[in-house]
């Protein structure tokens, strides 16, 4: 009788333990870091293209100094952030310092209209497409990350696992927001 019992709570605990999703919640915590990752790899692809942008418009325009120094500092920030991707103000610290670098580098790729010949330039128009290449590579990786997110933060709060995901300290990740959000809302006026 003990053996027919010990066996009837070891069938009902391995029963109740397949249904709980601790498995499904690693590998979705793992996608998430692993999505996490590229999104910070094409980041670093876009500050690696940043030095050989600016050495190419320097040799043009040498006396747009602030511009320079502009894009260096901010290329210095993002570089210098130990982003967090579980901890929401270290996240919107990270996309401030993006921000930043990709303002700068617009700064500076604006200063290029004012050089007919660094527009013509092989080298520039290289390194303007490879960064125009990142920006909607950061822009896809951003769109996967933000998928995997729902799917993982979903996927937790969803019973049986939202019991498993507590029990075991799991919790809703946070995910990219926009800090302009109003602004962006507003359609922007085109003057002629």
């Amino acid at each position: 009788m003990r053996v027919f019992v010990r066996s009837m709570l070891l069938l009902l605990a391995v029963s109740l333990l397949s249904g709980c999703g601790y498995n499904a919640i690693q590998q979705k915590d793992e996608a998430v870091t692993a999505a996490w990752s590229q999104v910070l790899n094409v980041y670093q692809r876009r500050a690696d293209l940043v030095p050989n942008l600016v050495a190419t418009v320097k040799g043009y325009a040498a006396h747009e100094e602030k511009v320079f120094t502009d894009v260096a500092e901010a290329r210095s920030k993002v570089g210098s952030i130990n982003v967090d991707a579980n901890d929401p103000a270290s996240l919107e610290q990270f996309q401030q310092a993006q921000s930043g670098l990709q303002s700068a580098i617009g700064r500076l790729l604006l200063v290029s209209e004012n050089y007919p010949q660094l527009k013509a330039d092989q080298n520039f128009l290289q390194l303007q497409a490879q960064l125009e290449g990142t920006e909607n590579r950061i822009s896809v990786e951003r769109q996967r990350y933000i998928q995997t997110v729902q799917d993982y933060n979903t996927y937790i709060r969803s019973f049986p696992q939202v019991v498993t995901a507590k029990l075991f300290g799991y919790k809703v990740k946070p995910n990219f927001s926009v800090e302009n959000e109003a602004q962006i809302q507003q359609a922007p006026k085109v003057e002629f």
